[in-house]
């Protein structure tokens, strides 16, 4: 089943297909289920970070793992060349807000060390396996971000 999602998931048409019709779903299903999911899918979060140019609100449904506290995201853009928006958002205002089930929390964004990034992307290979096939296909390396509790993180990072 693995090499099944690595190899369909992986593909380029399913990457173009995909990147346009998957997000707009995702968003109106996970708003409209409350965060549910239809089935035994791999857990997804909506993240709204803030145009670095423009100033608005952009949401974008991502695949995550858990980190203790933590939520750890990646910036894959389905494989492509270029990094996602969303992740130059990021990097110019760290602030975002994460929808997880019903629940909306204002969370700090910041890039994973090295070492926290070889931690995490076995994990995110494991929970889909087409994330090694964007590696190779995109260029570059794809950035994991740490999403923390912004109450814990505003000592140093203020809003």
């Amino acid at each position: 089943m693995k090499i099944l999602a690595e190899k369909i998931g992986g593909s380029r048409l399913f990457a173009a297909v995909a990147s346009k019709v998957a997000p707009p779903v995702d968003r109106a299903l996970y708003r409209w289920l409350g965060g549910r999911t239809l089935g035994a899918g791999p857990p997804t979060l909506l993240l709204t970070t803030f145009g670095r140019r423009t100033g608005r609100q952009r949401t974008v449904p991502l695949l995550y793992v858990r980190d203790g506290e933590r939520l750890a995201v990646a910036a894959s853009n389905w494989g492509r060349e270029r990094h996602p928006e969303w992740s130059g958002n990021l990097l110019a205002n760290p602030r975002a807000l994460v929808r997880l089930g019903a629940a909306l929390e204002e969370r700090r964004a910041r890039l994973a060390t090295s070492e926290e990034r070889e931690k995490l992307w076995p994990r995110f290979i494991e929970l889909w396996p087409a994330y090694a096939a964007y590696q190779r296909r995109c260029g570059r390396e794809i950035r994991i971000f740490l999403l923390e509790d912004a109450r814990s993180s505003t000592a140093n990072h203020p809003c």
